[in-house]
């Protein structure tokens, strides 16, 4: 038989603390909001006389990218002042999901419920203060008795739109994003650990050849949680303009 013994879920999902109340995913978060600072710290101070290279083309890209694919399609061009916030939200999402496919780290930061609840509920905070700000009271009249809704309905449309849009946003969101990466992690844990067994089954050398198959299934997941890694940032990231823009221009 395969003594295929699966790690602890603690060592799974974290690593021994570095130093009291600092982790693995402390340390991911830490170096995500580094390494995205130091890129666009280091784009703004070429000369903006030359033609953009380098560090500064990948800077650019990544705002346009933002821009075009995000802003524009979902806030239009008065949403273009919320660029930055929402470049910030994207680089460090997909800075924390990466790591999950690198070698020693080999774990996504949001695959703890903690980050994802955080920047969720930044997002909630966010949206719902444009919403104020714009329309002030209105805001939750709008939000809560939509127009063109017969008046009998609201006894039904007020109770689902407050859940809807103040409780099941914040919640979809961060449920959305750590059950992708995590599941995604857990698979990568099971595979590397089947394929282990196998190559290792001493007992029974024809099994031995088997543990190419896992491994390949391992090489094929790792490369789709690195479009995975993209995508749950652009998701989150779109999900957060279409909110903002909602409670900023209630009549999009």
């Amino acid at each position: 038989m395969i003594a295929l013994e699966f790690p602890p879920v603690n060592e799974v999902l974290r690593w021994k603390d570095l130093f009291p109340s600092f982790n693995k995913i402390a340390l991911i978060c830490v170096a995500a909001a580094l390494i995205g600072s130091l890129i666009f710290l280091l784009a703004g101070r070429k000369d903006h006389k030359t033609a953009p290279k380098g560090v500064r083309n990948f800077a650019e890209s990544i705002v346009e990218f933002i821009e075009n694919g995000i802003v524009m399609q979902t806030m239009g061009r008065d949403g273009l002042g919320w660029t930055p916030f929402l470049l910030s939200t994207f680089v460090f999402i997909y800075l924390c999901n990466v790591p999950g496919v690198i070698p020693l780290l080999q774990m996504p930061a949001t695959a703890r419920m903690a980050l994802p609840l955080f920047l969720s509920l930044l997002v909630w905070v966010v949206f719902i203060g444009t919403g104020f700000k714009h329309q002030g009271l209105g805001y939750l009249k709008n939000s809560l008795f939509p127009p063109g809704v017969p008046k009998a309905l609201y006894i039904l449309v007020t109770p689902i739109e407050f859940i809807s849009t103040f409780l099941v946003r914040p919640f979809s969101l961060t449920v959305r994003l750590f059950a992708n990466m995590l599941a995604g992690h857990i698979l990568l844990v099971t595979f590397a650990v089947l394929s282990k067994a196998l190559f290792q089954a001493e007992g029974n050398p024809a099994l031995i050849p088997m543990g190419v198959l896992p491994l390949f299934m391992l090489i094929f997941l790792t490369a789709f949680e690195v479009l995975v890694a993209f995508l749950q940032a652009y998701i989150f990231t779109i999900l957060a303009a279409v909110y903002i823009g909602g409670a900023a221009h209630p009549e999009h």
